[in-house]
């Protein structure tokens, strides 16, 4: 497998995140089969230099550059010209400005989308969500029972995802059973949103290593299931933990991140009032053919 890499763990690179390029370093690689969108090949786990490790993440070998000299101009010439993009689109904005104030139609300047997202993202503040203190114990125990114990999740599970939001749906009508349509509206948006997110999300963010021969399964198993109709409370969980910087890179209006995370933080409670009802009390151990296909896929 190491020929097909091309970087080492720990070597230290250059990474494109968004438009920029940053300094980050290497902390595990791996070769991937093609899955959903996702290309086959090499992919890196990487660890931005200065960054939370929150924001380390898993990316194609292409979104990748050796430290060197000219990488780091090209590093240099890309926040320049989005420093010029910006400066623009200031000016821009003063002049349309002007323009409306003196009655005259002001004109904007071209601006480049990718370069205001970057711009946004930069400035824009990382989300925090009150964990409760028995789900974060759910996590480590989580956390032990796959990646030290070597034991899997059983899925497809009893409850699963699709079913959790509709229960926390259900859960918020009022004493006669009535909401407001427009809230239910919203409501439907938001839980809507969160399982594409887990569906799109899953494969590269929310498996531990030691799980990944079970998604092969599982995908071969029900090809045409939406994989929040497969995994349940657990993987879930996971996705929470995920959920500040995924929206961190999103377009959301301060007011649909306030909302968001409103009830993310109810779904959050939901989800520790049921506890027993939707997390597994045993991990299922794995037989030896498990075992031998994990060895082979290296």
């Amino acid at each position: 497998m190491s020929d097909d890499l091309t970087f080492d763990v720990s070597e230290k690179v250059l990474c494109f995140h968004g438009p920029l390029l940053y300094e980050a370093r290497i902390i595990d690689r791996e070769v991937r089969e093609a899955q959903g969108t996702n290309e086959a090949g090499p992919y890196y786990k990487v660890h931005y230099q200065g960054w939370k490790r929150t924001w380390d993440e898993w990316v194609p070998e292409t979104r990748i550059l050796k430290f060197t000299d000219d990488n780091l101009q090209k590093q240099q010439d890309l926040r320049a010209s989005l420093n010029i993009k910006a400066k623009e689109k200031k000016a821009a904005e003063k002049d349309e400005a002007g323009g409306a104030s003196g009655d005259k139609k002001g004109r904007k300047r071209p601006r480049d989308d990718a370069a205001d997202k970057e711009q946004e993202f930069l400035v824009r503040p990382e989300i925090k969500l009150a964990m409760p203190e028995s789900l974060k114990a759910q996590l480590v125990e989580d956390w032990e029972n796959v990646t030290k114990n070597h034991r899997l999740v059983r899925v497809p599970r009893d409850v699963t995802v699709a079913d959790i939001l509709a229960r926390y749906k259900e859960s918020t009508k009022d004493a006669k059973g009535k909401r407001a349509a427009k809230d239910t509206d919203l409501l439907q948006e938001v839980l809507d949103g969160i399982q594409t997110y887990f569906d799109r999300s899953l494969a590269n963010l929310l498996l531990y290593r030691f799980e990944r021969q079970q998604y092969v399964e599982i995908k071969k198993k029900y090809p045409k299931t939406g994989l929040s109709e497969v995994y349940g409370a657990e993987h879930l969980l996971r996705l929470f933990v995920q959920f500040p910087s995924l929206i961190a890179h999103t377009n959301m209006e301060s007011e649909a991140v306030g909302l968001l995370k409103d009830h993310l933080t109810k779904i959050l409670e939901f989800m520790q009032a049921k506890k027993s009802e939707l997390f597994l009390a045993e991990y299922d151990n794995v037989n030896p053919s498990y075992m031998k296909q994990m060895a082979a896929n290296g």
